[in-house]
């Protein structure tokens, strides 16, 4: 019988040790929701890119926009296409060095080499309404950081 019990408590021992052993080496894992340019927006390092900004059209004044907000053109907002919802982006007009910080509310541009669309406020901040479109460099900025522009 006390080999018996031996034989049971050994196992069982070995089991929990294999069980902790796997559970400890697994790496802790980013959820699945999170896409790279999530995390990048919530940590301390700021996400950079460059490319083509353009801005939106005064037809989406007052429409839905992918947040739930409702577009509005003389907001300093944007649209982005896999930033957070609220997340804040300086935005460099690399033309004429004019920068601008707007917030995150929808999601775009959906035309091949555009990185951001912008409101026509922060368009005219830019001094791009006339052109349309203009080389940029976009970076997030730490949460609670103020609005400059």
């Amino acid at each position: 019988m006390s080999s018996f019990r031996f034989t049971f408590f050994s196992a069982a021992l070995g089991g929990l040790t294999l069980f902790s052993l796997l559970n400890a080496s697994a790496a802790p894992r980013a959820p699945a929701d999170h896409t790279p340019l999530q995390l990048a927006a919530r940590s301390s390092h700021a996400h950079v890119q460059q490319g083509k900004a353009s801005y939106y059209a005064r037809h989406h004044h007052g429409k839905k926009t992918a947040s739930g907000e409702r577009f509005d053109q003389n907001k300093l907002v944007a649209a982005h296409r896999n930033l957070p919802f609220g997340t804040r982006v300086r935005v460099t007009n690399l033309r004429n060095g004019r920068q601008v910080t707007v917030r995150i509310t929808d999601r775009g541009p959906f035309v091949k080499g555009r990185i951001i669309d912008l409101s026509r406020s922060a368009a005219k901040r830019l001094d791009m309404v006339r052109s349309g479109i203009t080389h940029v460099r976009i970076e997030t900025l730490p949460q609670g950081q103020a609005e400059h522009g």
